[in-house]
Parts: structure tokens; C-alpha cells; sequence
């Protein structure tokens, strides 16, 4: 199956993926500094199947924080990776850092 994670290029993208999904929504948070660039690719790759595993339970959204600053700074994202699992465009839950996928599914279960 094939990889079901939204890439907006700026915030009103962003915001009408949110706008226009029925399910909550992953919006996963990005960098391209140094020190976070291989942290990132590797949640690139969880969040990639865990939108696979909960398709039609879950919109997964990758937002760079240069390309969504004001995402970024409505979800008081600090670094990346970082995570805000919304229901109804509310923030439910908030995570950090790279995580194994048995982690984001305990972390998405809890929630949803």
C-alpha cells in the first residue's frame, strides 16, 4: 500500500488538510538543521506505515517547521520531531523526538 502521509508546502495547505479531514489528524513536525535531519528521516519511515496501518482512522501530516511557521508556533512545536495528534482541530496529545513505531501506536491508541 502505498504511503498516505500529506507534505504541505506552507500553512494554508496545512490548514486545509485539517480543515478538509473527518478523522483526527497526525500533524508530525520537521526540521532540516543538522540535528535533526536524521532523527526525522527515520520518523519519516514510522510515520509512513503507521499512516498505512490507520487509514480511515487517522490523516498523518508532515509539516516542515520552516514552510509552517505559523502551525509550528499555533502548536507550540520547540523542535524536531515533534508530534500533535488533533481531534476536532484541538490538540489532544503532544510527543517529541523520534520514536519506535510500537511507541507511536501506544501513543495513538491512548488517544484516539
Amino acid at each position: 500500500m502505498a504511503k498516505r502521509v500529506h507534505r504541505p508546502r506552507e500553512d494554508a495547505e496545512f490548514n486545509f488538510i485539517l480543515g478538509m479531514s473527518r478523522v483526527p489528524v497526525l500533524a508530525y513536525f520537521t526540521g532540516t538543521w543538522p540535528k535533526a535531519i536524521e532523527p526525522c528521516r527515520v520518523m519519516d519511515l514510522v510515520v509512513g506505515d503507521i499512516a498505512d496501518d490507520y487509514t480511515g482512522r487517522l490523516t498523518a501530516v508532515r509539516a516542515d517547521i520552516t514552510r509552517c511557521p505559523a502551525a509550528t508556533k499555533q502548536y507550540e512545536i520547540t523542535g524536531a520531531p515533534s508530534y500533535v495528534l488533533l481531534k476536532e482541530g484541538k490538540a489532544v496529545a503532544h510527543g517529541t523526538g523520534p520514536m519506535a513505531i510500537t511507541e507511536m501506536r501506544k501513543f495513538l491508541d491512548s488517544h484516539l
